[in-house]
This record gives C-alpha cells, sequence and structure tokens, in this order.
C-alpha cells in the first residue's frame, strides 16, 4: 500500500482487505462517544460503507456518553443499536464473589465484549476494536474486555495520532474537545486515573521506544515504565505448560 496516501484511506484500505479476506460482510464497533471509538467508526465507514453497525452499550453510563454516541453515529450515518446492559450487569454481579471495587468496573467491558462478539457473529461482521498504541503500551484496558476484537485499526497509533487522524476525519470538535473517559464511575478521567496528561505520556512512550530518554522527566520515565511492566501480562501470550 503506498505510503503517500492520507493514513485515513490506508487504514481504510487495511480495514476493507482484511474484512475481505475473513469473508466476513462488514464490521461492529462498539461506540462510547469518545474520540477513539469515533474514529474507528468513521475508518469502519470508509472501509465497509453500509456494512457497520454501531452498536451502543450504555451500563451505568452518563447519559451524555450515550448522546454523543448517536451524535457521532448520525454524522457518519452509520445505523446503530442500543443494547442497554445495567440490567445484565446488576443480575451477574448479584450472583458473583466481589469486594465492591475495580473488579466490578471491569465486568461493563466485558459484558459489552460479548454483546459485541453476539452482534458481529449475528450479521457476519468482525468486530473493530477501538484501543490505542498509548493506552496499549502501559495497559489501560481490560484483558478480555474492551481490548478484546477481531481487527485493531487504531492500536498502532498514539493517542495524539488519533486526534490528529480525527481531525482529518471531520469528527466533531465537541467529540474531539471533550475530556477523555472510561465512563466507570462519577467523575472518573482517564488522564487522572493514568496520572499524567496523555501529551507527556505519548512524548515518554515515543523516547522510551527510541531509546533515548533525556528529554522526559525521570519520574515520568519510571512511572511508565512500571505501568509497561505491570501490564506485561495484558500484551503477552497466554503461558502454557509444555510437559
Amino acid at each position: 500500500m503506498s505510503d503517500d496516501k492520507p493514513l485515513a484511506e490506508r487504514i481504510s484500505i487495511w480495514l476493507r482487505e482484511r474484512v475481505e479476506e475473513a469473508g466476513a460482510k462488514g464490521l461492529v464497533v462498539g461506540m462510547s462517544g469518545g474520540i477513539d471509538s469515533s474514529v474507528a467508526a468513521a475508518l469502519a465507514k470508509k472501509a465497509c460503507g453500509d456494512g457497520v453497525l454501531g452498536l451502543i452499550m450504555p451500563c451505568h453510563s452518563n447519559p451524555s456518553s450515550t448522546a454523543d454516541a448517536f451524535k457521532v453515529a448520525d454524522f457518519l450515518g452509520i445505523r446503530t443499536h442500543v443494547a442497554d446492559l445495567t440490567d445484565a450487569y446488576e443480575a451477574l454481579i448479584s450472583r458473583l464473589p466481589h469486594t465492591g471495587g475495580i473488579e466490578l468496573s471491569n465486568v461493563r467491558p466485558r459484558l459489552r465484549m460479548t454483546a459485541l462478539y453476539c452482534a458481529a457473529q449475528a450479521a457476519h461482521y468482525l468486530v473493530c476494536g477501538t484501543s490505542n498504541k498509548t493506552e496499549t503500551m502501559i495497559g489501560y484496558f481490560t484483558k478480555w474486555g474492551d481490548a478484546a476484537c477481531d481487527i485493531q485499526p487504531l492500536a498502532g497509533l498514539y493517542k495524539s495520532q488519533v486526534y490528529r487522524l480525527a481531525r482529518d476525519l471531520g469528527i466533531p470538535d465537541e467529540i474531539i474537545e471533550k475530556t477523555p473517559t472510561a465512563d466507570l464511575w462519577e467523575g472518573q478521567t482517564d488522564e487522572g486515573e493514568i496520572g499524567m496528561t496523555y501529551a507527556e505520556l505519548d512524548a515518554v512512550l515515543h523516547a522510551i521506544e527510541s531509546g533515548d530518554t533525556t528529554g522526559c522527566n525521570p519520574d515520568s520515565v519510571q512511572r511508565v515504565r512500571r505501568m509497561m511492566a505491570r501490564s506485561e501480562h495484558k500484551r503477552g501470550p497466554i503461558p502454557v505448560f509444555e510437559p
């Protein structure tokens, strides 16, 4: 594929080729109203046209997130289906051992994964992931949850690149400029939970990859290296005992 094509075009061509190779009819994207899912949905639309389903899956979510997801879907011309998972979530956790901690926050993306695969199989579609490289490298995702998919158009792009791609694709400014959040609890923000801005995080990750961190805050570099090390199990293959 020629590198002189715009990035959005290169990704959409790649998506279309992978869908055709799999013998699938299109893509299903979980739409949250955030920038990553909006960009993934826009690329899916460029790749597959009408063969795209935006699945909106509120579960103790901020109503504004659902409204933003519809806004993006309408802007892109993507058909949607709403699967409110609140009752399913409540029924499930009422039967599970838990401490009421972060493990419950991780149930929701895993329920969404189940819904995405059910919808995809019913339509003979592939599940299109929405994870970016920045969050993948530090493990800021739920294993077998939002990271579970058939194809990843954004996982090779830093968050800063996703922002630039969003502008190239014409994603509405209100979506690009909203505070990134996984909507896990009231007031939760991604940067607050990570402990640094995406701009700094991207700079540190790029420096680590290049092998030269001299221009970075040493404390930030150490913090990011720890996050990468602690989350290695999320990115690697499942350990298998070989007799």
